[in-house]
């Protein structure tokens, strides 16, 4: 079994409007969406063998922030996934070595959204900024992800209240 994790970036800044897109900065709710992501897969058991971000200053900013929640000290960026469409991201996803069991990719939209609707069966309209879906696939091999429908699905992001913190309806 291999797990994935595609991982939206966090909420960036755009207070600084000369910066590239590539170093634009996490906003404030960025860093603390992305802190809280890591601390709800942390609790959940979650563990990642491996990080795979793209480049861009917003999601590696994102991907230390959960990569701390996690204690992951294996991460790498990859060029690819800047700006990357879904065949890219799954490009780089099926060239991962078998040795990781379960990787971590921190990209962008609207490639990451098209990659889950394409592997996953299911239809996300957009996965939002600190947005993380968790796809568990019964393969031996990263070459071998998208070949068959994941066997669970979960999609979590930070304004998804779990039900047992809902205020009840008066």
């Amino acid at each position: 079994m291999k797990k994935l994790l595609l991982t939206r970036h966090g909420k960036s800044s755009w207070k600084d409007a000369s910066l590239s897109d590539r170093r634009r900065p996490l906003n404030k709710r960025g860093k603390r969406d992305a802190i809280a992501m890591g601390k709800r897969l942390a609790q959940r058991g979650v563990q990642v063998d491996l990080i795979i971000s793209s480049p861009a200053k917003r999601a590696i900013a994102t991907a230390k922030r959960v990569a701390k929640e996690l204690v992951c000290d294996k991460m790498v960026q990859e060029e690819k996934l800047y700006d990357a469409s879904a065949e890219q991201i799954l490009a780089v996803i099926r060239s991962v070595d078998d040795e990781y069991d379960s990787i971590m990719l921190v990209a962008h939209n609207p490639g990451l959204t098209n990659l889950v609707n394409q592997i996953s069966g299911m239809q996300l309209d957009n996965i939002p900024t600190c947005g993380i879906v968790e796809l568990t696939c019964a393969v031996e091999e990263w070459s071998n992800i998208g070949m068959a429908k994941p066997v669970d699905f979960r999609f979590d992001y930070p304004k998804n209240v779990p039900d047992e913190y809902k205020t009840p309806e008066i």
